[in-house]
């Protein structure tokens, strides 16, 4: 009798538990997400290396060992609604520069993102060195495959999913089915549920959530950037292709870099 009232007790204790979790469980629509990118600037720089440049760089790369951290951290906010969501980077609160390697394309924040889900089209401000474009399309289609592999990012349980973009970049993302939006940081998107993290494994850079805050986002600071020269993606790409085709073998990275 005894052991009949224990187990019994434990059950409904259990219930109890999982009724109050399940009540507290929100699946917020909207908010603003707080993401860190994060570069490791040593195998980047590395990856530039070559048999051309290799006394100036290595030289240059000996002293940036002495001078800055291996990993680069920066910060970015999204906001998100139910079918919109607005990328931005914050500006960097780094006291040095990074000197030559300072302006490193892919150790940069270069892109502002508006993503309209509901229609399909992107938005993406994009700073190329000295210019400003404003880039307009069809939302990125990344074909994922998802996976059994699970773990917990700011809080969410993640699933995730692999696919490869751009013809060469692997992309491993993790995405939360509890913010029932198909967002993610920067031009990822398309999972059935929002993106938390994405590791880009052989460009040596990843983006995590830190923080999401489930909160109201008034309509109208989901606006999409306007200022740069316009033009399509293919147009963009055309044009990078051009402006860099006397770069010679660094040209493919940056070109890389600034198509993410």
């Amino acid at each position: 009798m005894m052991n009949f009232r224990y187990t019994l007790s434990t059950f409904l204790l259990i219930i109890a538990v999982n009724t109050a979790f399940s009540q507290n469980v929100r699946f917020p629509t909207e908010g603003v997400i707080e993401y860190t990118k994060t570069v490791n600037m040593h195998a980047l720089i590395k990856r530039n290396i070559s048999s051309m440049n290799n006394s100036f760089y290595q030289q240059a790369f000996e002293a940036y060992k002495k001078s800055q951290p291996q990993f680069k951290a920066l910060k970015s906010t999204m906001k998100f609604g139910a079918d919109k969501t607005l990328f931005m980077p914050l500006a960097t609160k780094e006291t040095a520069s990074g000197g030559f390697f300072g302006n490193e394309p892919a150790a940069n924040q270069n892109n502002t993102v508006y993503t309209d889900l509901s229609t399909g089209l992107t938005t993406s401000q994009k700073l190329v060195y000295e210019d400003t474009f404003l880039v307009k399309d069809s939302t990125r289609k990344i074909t994922w495959k998802i996976t059994d592999e699970m773990r917990e990012i700011a809080g969410y349980n993640c699933r995730r999913a692999n696919a490869i973009m751009l013809d060469s970049i692997y992309v491993v993302a993790f995405y939360t089915d509890q913010i029932p939006v198909s967002g993610g940081p920067e031009s990822f998107s398309g999972l059935p549920g929002m993106i938390l993290g994405v590791a880009l494994p052989h460009e040596n850079m990843t983006w995590f959530a830190t923080k999401v805050t489930d909160a109201a986002v008034p309509a109208n600071t989901l606006v999409a950037p306007a200022k740069g020269k316009a033009m399509d993606l293919k147009g963009f790409n055309t044009y990078l292709t051009d402006a860099l085709k006397s770069w010679g073998d660094y040209a493919k990275p940056a070109l890389k870099a600034f198509m993410l």
